[in-house]
């Protein structure tokens, strides 16, 4: 019997937006707190154990040029168990789907799930979503070739469901993929990325694809694709509501190795509305990256997300022009210490490859941490070969401080796309990490301790939320988590990073605070009451529900060994 049944209280989808309380200033040397005038002092990297074979298992991301691109994680929680499994691209190897047997705040253990459904060749990354809204998580796999839903059967098994959901997968080389609800619709509007384009015989034609949209047709399945032209050799797409009007657009982030006259995008996906570019005259501007990877969280703390941008050399944060009425963004990433242009240790004299960004409070202290994978393209002149990923550690003054090498983690393999996730519940987040031609990376997060025993570091809650359906995991939603004045604010989102997104628990680090409160911002904009909550909690958030309802993995998880 699943310990957790979806049916009943959902889940939320996290994509790569992480989260925490944060107390950034939106300008540096101001008071780096809402509501409080002396922060807490900034807690340390946490210390990080490399596990994966360990723990079961042993994947690797490989394949010629079509694959030095993506090489994502989908994170869900595929049995209903409480814990989050991993579904790993493996370009031209076969993906696998290993399923979660940890043991709360123990060893990691996975073991392998083999089925024809889900090892399949060509895919480059995946993300979960409840399309079929049945309480089953599905899968949106994307492939060099055709993409494929999966549709979720419980305990970890999969179905094509393709035709089932009149689902055109196309024949196009996609890395980037997000996903909302319009309006009351019963089906979810879903937006794939695509990089080069391909000719009949699967060659890449050194031209860019255009990408596409997907709205439901009212049936059960999806309308014909419209085509969001020009693309501009795109690796990563979010939907967003960018500056808090209700508005959920779609920001891209684009390859410029590929294109001469192309440049970031945010395009207007209003409901009932042909899709359309926002344009300069609106105060778009034009941008020109090796765009890579987005993630978007509230880091300045005025209530509207900022966007990270993944990128060879500088990375890019942008923030809305203060007053701004239209997308005018500016950048802030020197400012805040967030460039992470060049490697920590390796080839520090050459720029680095960004690829995965993600937000998490990985030291529970409160403060918005930013984890960035690198690695070098294959064998990519005049960018550094021996690039490590970086684990940058927010200050109270809102600057970000590296910590991978504190935290032992320092790896030199081309890292692609990651997840932070609490895979053992003990509320420390570990790091999934695909590296290209090399075996995945699995970093169990042990706090202050050591491999052999764990130490908690600052207190945390983490949330789920719960709606009637359709989205019944509340995509879109704005959740808020106050602490002695402060409060954070983050928008739930499948979507961004690169090529890899997750559903499930979302993780709030509280500092020292014994309890918080917390207020779901639904997506139709109907705001609910302020909840308190313990802290080393795991809590649901029903909608209309007088109380969050509390879940104990100690006492629910099945003993080890034994079917849930």
């Amino acid at each position: 019997m699943a310990i957790i049944e979806r049916r009943d209280i959902g889940w939320i989808g996290a994509g790569l937006v992480g989260g925490s309380l944060v107390t950034l200033a939106l300008l540096l040397g101001a008071k780096a707190v809402s509501g409080a005038d002396h922060p807490p002092a900034a807690l340390p990297a946490p210390h990080l154990v490399e596990e994966a074979a360990a723990a079961g298992i042993e994947h690797t991301y490989d394949g010629d040029f079509q694959f030095f691109v993506g090489g994502g994680v989908a994170v869900l929680d595929c049995d209903g168990d409480g814990r989050p499994d991993l579904y790993l691209a493996g370009g031209a190897n076969p993906a696998s789907l290993f399923r979660n047997e940890s043991e709360v705040g123990g060893a990691l253990k996975f073991a392998q799930v083999s089925d024809p459904a889900t090892d399949l060749t060509g895919v480059t990354g995946a993300y979960p979503l409840d399309l079929g809204d049945d309480g089953n998580l599905d899968l949106v796999v994307l492939r060099v070739g055709e993409n494929v839903l999966l549709r979720g059967l419980g305990q970890c098994r999969f179905e094509r469901a393709n035709e089932a959901w009149a689902f055109d997968g196309g024949r196009a080389w996609t890395v980037g993929f997000s996903a909302k609800w319009e309006a009351a619709a019963s089906f979810p509007t879903l937006a794939f990325g695509n990089y080069l384009a391909l000719d009949e015989t699967g060659t890449p034609t050194g031209e860019c694809e255009d990408n596409l949209l997907l709205r439901p047709d009212g049936a059960g399945g999806f309308s014909a694709a419209t085509s969001l032209t020009p693309g501009w050799c795109t690796l990563s797409i979010l939907f967003s509501d960018w500056d808090r009007s209700g508005q959920v657009d779609l920001r891209m982030a684009n390859d410029r190795h590929y294109y001469r006259d192309g440049e970031e995008q945010l395009w207007r996906i209003a409901p009932g509305e042909a899709p359309r570019l926002y344009t300069h005259e609106e105060g778009w501007q034009r941008l020109q990256i090796w765009g890579m990877g987005i993630a978007s969280y509230d880091v300045t703390g005025d209530g509207r997300p900022e966007v990270e941008i993944a990128s060879q050399g500088d990375n890019k944060m942008q923030t809305l022009d203060e007053g701004a009425t239209g997308p005018s963004y500016h950048d802030i990433a020197i400012r805040q210490g967030a460039t992470a242009h060049r490697p920590f240790a390796g080839d520090n004299t050459l720029p680095s490859t960004a690829w995965h960004p993600e937000f998490q409070d990985v030291n529970n202290d409160g403060f918005i941490d930013l984890f960035i994978s690198k690695g070098n393209v294959e064998a990519m002149e005049g960018f550094a070969a021996r690039d490590p990923s970086n684990l940058l550690i927010g200050q109270p003054d809102g600057t970000f401080v590296e910590g991978a090498r504190a935290a032992g983690f320092l790896s030199f393999g081309r890292g692609r796309g990651a997840a932070l996730v609490d895979l053992n519940l003990d509320g420390l987040l570990d790091l999934v990490e695909i590296n290209r031609r090399e075996d995945v990376k699995v970093w169990r997060n042990t706090g202050s301790g050591t491999a052999t025993s764990s130490v908690a570091m600052g207190n945390w809650v983490a949330v789920q939320l719960a709606q009637a359906g359709p989205n019944r995991d509340a995509i879109g939603a704005w959740v808020e988590v106050k602490v002695e004045g402060r409060i954070s604010s983050r928008e739930l989102t499948v979507g961004g990073g690169h090529a890899s997104g997750q559903l499930g628990w979302i993780h709030f680090g509280l500092g020292e605070a014994t309890s918080a409160e917390v207020r779901v911002r639904w997506p139709d904009g109907e705001t609910g009451p302020w909840q308190r909550v313990a802290a080393d909690t795991f809590a649901v958030v029903e909608r209309g529900a007088s109380e969050l309802r509390v879940w104990d993995p100690a006492k629910t998880l099945p003993v080890a060994g034994e079917a849930p």
